[in-house]
């Protein structure tokens, strides 16, 4: 039996105590300030009774404590480095400092909400604020594998958060990727096979940096997509069970991968693209040596401001900004102009998922889904310039 009584407390406040049995039979008890309050919880506990998804505050842990259970659950899967340090970021700077002491079982989905809004209002981005919120989903996920909770506030939740004014991903033109392609001719060694298997395949940057001479099939002209190299030079897993896959390789880049291999640096890990001695290559040299000098070679570049020491803007003897020529592009945008050719060569949204490594169909849409407008437009567009012209004929 669910109740609310009036209680005198020994200073002579008045509270409110709700008391309820839980599932296993265990008399609960809670005291509000008020009696509506304390109406309104036990409506909301004994539906979650109901449900078979409640658990009483008594036993459910802090967001702190929850978190802690969530990392190193992290570790025992085997997650990435990064990955966890990533996740541990979140707790520390950005979960616990707002709801870090609430109890698992006090937050629910308007509760979320509220935390969301805190960190926009102190300036969180809504990029971040969203992967703040999928963190804290893992902490609940965790706590429900553990009996501590039955709730899931973030699953299906729908964050009204300012979207980002393009969030098309930036994509080299036609004309700058084949000046990229001779750039790379022209600077010899791997950067022609690299930036030909990056164009015209598509891997991740992480996905090239693991890729071995055993995942390339040149009589079958595929690539297997098997490993990755990680930020701190690891060979691991995928980021997804998705990302295992095999890709075309056009023979554009199996002939530059061939002519390669005769002269690749030898090591154990068999690399198709490593360091001067065979070892995994990080990515900073990938960018800084090859990638940034062919951009800036081809005047594909952006202006920047420069800054001093102190972070400050730099300014020349007569108090003139001083501003630098930065390469415009980085690794990863290569693979958004191959999703972009692939897509142009009418490849439909299941092939592009699959051929990406995405996990689901809706990050594909997410990144690409206006390319796939695009070329509709475009094509409806051509045929109907070619119907003008024609006379209403759209076929030869």
């Amino acid at each position: 039996m669910a109740t609310v009584r009036k209680r005198l407390l020994p200073s002579g406040l008045i509270r409110w105590r709700a008391s309820y049995t839980d599932g296993a039979g265990i008399r609960r008890t809670k005291q509000f300030a008020r009696k509506s309050d304390g109406e309104a919880w036990l409506i909301e506990v004994q539906h979650d009774i109901a449900r078979g998804t409640h658990t009483p505050g008594s036993i459910s842990p802090t967001v702190k404590e929850a978190a802690v259970l969530w990392i190193k659950r992290c570790n025992e899967k085997g997650l990435e480095p990064m990955t966890v340090k990533g996740y541990e970021e979140h707790v520390d700077l950005h979960i616990v400092p707002f709801i870090g002491a609430k109890k698992l079982s006090d937050l629910n989905v308007p509760a979320v909400n509220a935390f969301a809004d805190a960190l926009r209002d102190v300036g969180r981005s809504a990029e971040m604020i969203k992967r703040v919120v999928r963190s804290l989903g893992g902490i609940f996920k965790e706590a429900r594998r553990r009996g501590l909770s039955n709730a899931a506030p973030t699953v299906g939740l729908e964050l009204d958060l300012p979207d980002r004014a393009d969030p098309r991903p930036v994509i080299p033109s036609k004309p700058e990727l084949t000046a990229i392609i001779a750039g790379a001719t022209e600077r010899g060694g791997r950067a022609r096979p690299y930036f030909l298997t990056s164009i015209f395949c598509g891997p991740r940057p992480s996905e090239m940096r693991g890729l071995r001479w055993i995942d390339i099939d040149f009589e079958g002209r595929q690539i297997s997509v098997s490993q990755r190299a990680d930020a701190s030079h690891r060979i691991g897993k995928l980021k997804s069970k998705a990302a295992y896959r095999s890709i075309p390789c056009p023979p554009i880049a199996l002939n530059a991968l061939r002519e390669w291999k005769l002269v690749c640096p030898k090591g154990d890990l068999g690399l198709v693209f490593p360091n001067g001695v065979g070892k995994v290559e990080s990515h900073s040299n990938l960018l800084d040596r090859d990638f940034g000098p062919i951009q800036i070679a081809a005047g594909i570049v952006e202006t920047i401001q420069a800054t001093d020491e102190a972070g400050k803007p730099a300014t020349d003897a007569a108090g003139v900004p001083v501003t630098l020529m930065a390469p415009k592009y980085g690794l990863h945008s290569l693979r958004h102009a191959c999703a972009s050719l692939w897509i142009e060569s009418g490849y439909n949204p299941k092939q592009i998922q699959r051929l990406m490594g995405h996990s689901s169909i809706q990050v594909t849409f997410d990144v690409y889904g206006h390319l796939f407008a695009d070329a509709e437009a475009d094509q409806r567009a051509a045929e109907s310039v070619q119907a003008r012209l024609l006379g209403g004929k759209t076929h030869e």
